[in-house]
């Protein structure tokens, strides 16, 4: 049995808290595509974590993590997240296993995604500089390197040949970036020999097994639906399938074997970087927003854009994930708003339309709103659904209404403990 838990905004959503929550529910947490741009952050007895590649139920003793053939993997980013993890006694040899057919972000990815960002002057997408977009470029071009290829003799001249080819590229932008590439290659394979260490797999035929021996498997997303190389806010996306399609090339998951859907999103809405945002706010409430939701990205620390929910957008990621189930984050948020807003539709070239369009640029489209009734209380001392205030119940009504999907988990607060179930 295998349960899709993924991100339906433009990420930052809140994943990381709910495979903590949900982990004792399952014997394999395994996470499916994307690289270290994630920031998966968890808050329990008081210290927060914050994971970028390592799946988020690596602290409950009983799962055992996987970093599936989807992802792509920046060795000194992973290294310092182990280094990271050392004080928790954790057996990272048997509880942390990493697909072969993973692909490896090398230090020259990183160098080609600065080179590529800073040729587009103004029209730059907002890249987390990772490597990720140039490791996913060699993977479909079939140049890539992967976790696989350290385990054989030649992996250091397949490594020079990738390099010197970047080197090339890298001259073809015509930029000035400044690097050391011999530091940044020593670094490199000083994490190399730490990775090497781990426990390698062949993941699909692990889950395979896993599924008919009955084990109970969540997959993990990163970023969001709207951030999916194929139906999100192209071109500022991601470089890999966020969505539940993400799921089976990323894990080698048969289509026919996924139970549940489980979609999260935040209470309103942010997006950090560029790119298209209809419901956007530039006024206090979304100052408010930013301010009380501690809006920074957790790996770039940037200030994330706020904006009320966008029910059209929503909805779109909910039909293309197929989405089971429902969990709302950050409610808290919302308190002291006298009135809340809701996008329920678009004017889009002068015509109200529901569906997300192919371009959502604000010279096209104008969010409709409808308001609701705000609610005052104080939520992140709530422990049970029957204390929700019913303006925000009725906000919740509103959207199962709109959504035909029930929400199930509400987030009242970033501790683990701050999680009410409906």
């Amino acid at each position: 049995m295998v349960d899709l838990l993924l991100g339906l905004q433009w990420g930052d959503e809140g994943k990381g808290k709910i495979v903590d929550v949900l982990t004792k529910e399952y014997d394999i947490i395994a996470r499916f595509q994307g690289g270290p741009n994630a920031g998966h952050t968890l808050e329990f007895d008081g210290i927060k974590h914050v994971l970028h590649t390592i799946p988020s139920g690596i602290f409950h003793k009983n799962a055992i993590n996987i970093v599936g053939n989807g992802v792509v993997i920046d060795p000194v980013i992973f290294k310092k997240e182990l280094d990271n993890l050392k004080k928790f006694n954790i057996n990272i040899v048997s509880k942390l296993l990493i697909s072969r057919k993973a692909h490896l972000i090398l230090p020259t990815h990183r160098l080609l995604d600065a080179a590529s960002e800073a040729s587009k002057g103004k029209a730059k997408i907002g890249s987390t500089l990772k490597g990720i977009g140039p490791t996913y470029m060699d993977k479909t071009g079939r140049n890539g390197m992967r976790v696989g290829d350290l385990e054989f003799d030649d992996w250091k001249t397949k490594y020079r040949a990738l390099a010197d080819k970047h080197e090339a590229m890298i001259d073809f932008y015509n930029v000035e970036i400044e690097y050391n590439l011999a530091e940044l290659e020593s670094e490199f394979c000083e994490a190399v020999e730490t990775l090497k260490k781990l426990t390698f797999i062949d993941s699909e035929e692990y889950i395979f097994k896993a599924q008919a021996e009955g084990k109970k498997i969540l997959a993990e997303g990163a970023q969001g639906s709207l951030l999916d190389i194929d139906f999100g806010t192209y071109p500022f996306v991601t470089s890999s399938n966020t969505t539940a399609a993400g799921a089976c090339t990323g894990l080698g998951v048969a289509p026919n074997k996924i139970e549940k859907v489980l979609g999260i999103f935040k209470a309103y809405t942010t997006r950090v970087g560029s790119g298209p945002f209809p419901t956007e706010l530039f006024d206090e409430d979304g100052a408010t927003m930013g301010r009380v939701g501690n809006e920074f990205g957790a790996t770039t620390g940037r200030p994330r854009r706020c904006g009320w929910l966008d029910l059209v957008a929503l909805k779109y990621a909910v039909q293309i994930n197929g989405v089971t189930e429902l969990m709302m984050m950050k409610a808290d948020v919302l308190s002291g708003f006298k009135t809340i807003k809701v996008c329920t539709a678009y004017d889009y070239k002068g015509q109200k339309i529901q569906h997300l369009p192919y371009n959502i640029e604000s010279e096209y489209v104008t969010p409709i709103y409808t308001e609701l009734k705000g609610w005052a209380k104080d939520l992140t001392k709530l422990t049970t659904a029957e204390e929700l205030p019913p303006a925000l119940n009725d906000y919740i009504a509103f959207l199962e209404e709109h959504l035909q999907v029930p929400i199930k988990i509400v987030s009242v607060g970033p501790d683990r403990l701050q999680t009410i179930r409906r």
